[in-house]
């Protein structure tokens, strides 16, 4: 018998998702372009520096998985962080994370559809990319729109494409590396070649920190799918710990063995450098199997950002705090109506790709990882209200607690304050461009959602006191 989420406002969402598929959804999300593609401008940015960058990247993610499990294992909802901030903090800022952390994917969805046009051009050049942004975006609407599971069968087979892919390329790297002098260009010598291992210095290095955590946003996914697991306590906890150490590993070790192969100068967008590392290499055939990995990549974390917008503001409305409509289930126990809501990104992509062909995936980036970043940091903030209210409120033990708190959880929201400060003074400012007015606009729509909601109130309680 299926597993119900019987209870609260977000009854009805069938829980069928197993550890596997959690950790499978959480890395498919993560595995996208920004490994992928966005590696090759956080290269350009700090030059082989970037493997400290994806490395302090990894270790604010790991502070962040720290804080989510402890939160999550207690609240298991797919509203998730939107949840935990309304109740720990205040309904305002459960109001602004999920908006937040809505828009972050809505448009997150956009970076990946643009990068898909910039993977069929190895194929089929001459054919604009808004083609291919339509046909793939209405594959996966379909693949989202029928159930859970048929996303999560997609999504654990995506992601074991990009796994094997990436394990393959270290196997494979490694060899060229260390078992062939075929290439004597090859080797940790193109660390120091070039300007030095920090060619921009620790500018570059900190500035490509916030290009590595493009490549991590959607750990986090595993939160939202909460809601829809099997068994939170015991799946929750598990998925994050191994989601978070097998992505700081794969990122590490294939950017090592990349910057070794491919001169850090030759990193760029305009194609992944892992298909350029095997063009390097010489395979027959091997560029365009990569190409095609990296195109899987694309589609599995599109399909995971869908997945997470439209769970967002499905719970959105199930708190009041969205049309009704987008709170409505299908048959098959889908937010058909949120799902075609958050396809929004899709439209954006392709608009911005007509009109800027040459630089879309860079600015989609940009728009997109305010949410994602400021989401992140009202999850360091929940979890210092949190610990302190659920020890007062005598709550149960959880299975699992972030470690060094409250240090490591007030670092953690420092870091990424700092990180989104900088970007100011950067090529990334449309992040605070975008989000400060962003979030202006928020909470002048949260100010007319909770004046409806108390005239709601009032008007059920005026009606209960006729009755009686």
């Amino acid at each position: 018998m299926t597993n119900m989420n019987t209870n609260g406002p977000e009854k009805g969402l069938k829980r069928e998702l197993k550890t596997g598929q959690l950790t499978m959804i959480a890395m498919g999300c993560a595995i996208g372009t920004g490994l992928f593609l966005g590696s090759g401008l956080a290269i350009q940015t700090a030059g082989p520096g970037v493997l400290v960058s994806y490395a302090i990247g990894a270790f604010i993610v790991l502070l962040l998985m720290g804080c989510l499990a402890e939160m999550t294992v207690a609240h298991p909802a797919s509203g998730s962080f939107g949840v935990i901030s309304e109740k720990y903090i205040h309904p305002m800022a459960g109001f602004l994370v999920r908006y937040s952390y809505w828009i972050a994917n809505v448009l997150a969805v956009g970076v990946e559809v643009s990068a898909i046009a910039v993977y069929m051009k190895y194929w089929f050049p001459t054919v604009p990319g808004m083609v291919w942004i339509l046909l793939f975006g209405a594959v996966l609407i379909y693949v989202n729109a029928t159930s859970v599971n048929t996303f999560a069968t997609f999504e654990y087979w995506f992601s074991m494409i990009k796994i094997s892919a990436i394990v393959g390329f270290i196997i494979l790297g490694a060899y060229v590396l260390f078992g062939t002098s075929d290439h004597p260009k090859i080797g940790a010598e193109n660390f120091v070649n070039d300007g030095g291992f920090l060619p921009f210095g620790w500018n570059g290095v900190w500035i490509a920190i916030f290009i590595s955590l493009f490549s991590f946003l959607g750990t986090e996914l595993i939160a939202v799918t909460a809601g829809e697991a099997k068994d939170p306590d015991v799946a929750v906890p598990k998925a994050l710990k191994a989601t978070v150490f097998r992505l700081s590993t794969f990122y590490v070790l294939t950017l090592a063995i990349m910057l070794m192969i491919v001169p850090w100068k030759a990193a760029g967008v305009d194609k992944s450098p892992f298909v350029k590392v095997m063009e390097i290499l010489n395979i027959p055939g091997a560029s365009g199997i990569m190409n095609f990995i990296i195109l899987t990549a694309a589609l599995s974390a599109m399909n995971s950002q869908l997945y997470a917008s439209t769970r967002m503001v499905f719970s959105l409305s199930r708190s009041n705090f969205a049309p009704a409509i987008l709170g409505k289930l299908n048959k098959k126990g889908v937010p058909s109506t949120a799902l075609a809501v958050s396809t929004l990104g899709i439209v954006v992509a392709a608009v911005v790709s007509a009109l800027f062909p040459g630089t879309s995936y860079a600015f989609m980036m940009g728009i997109s990882m305010f949410g994602a970043l400021f989401t992140w940091l009202m999850v360091f903030v929940s979890h210092l209200f949190f610990r302190r209210t659920w020890e007062k409120s005598g709550g149960r033990k959880l299975p699992v607690r972030m470690m060094g708190f409250p240090y490591l959880t007030i670092l953690g929201a420092v870091l990424l304050v700092s990180l989104m400060i900088t970007t100011w003074f950067t090529d990334f400012k449309i992040l605070l461009q975008f989000g400060v007015p962003w979030l202006v606009f928020l909470c002048v729509a949260y100010f007319f959602f909770n004046k409806k909601k108390r005239n709601d109130a009032s008007q059920q309680d005026f009606l209960e006191e006729q009755i009686k």
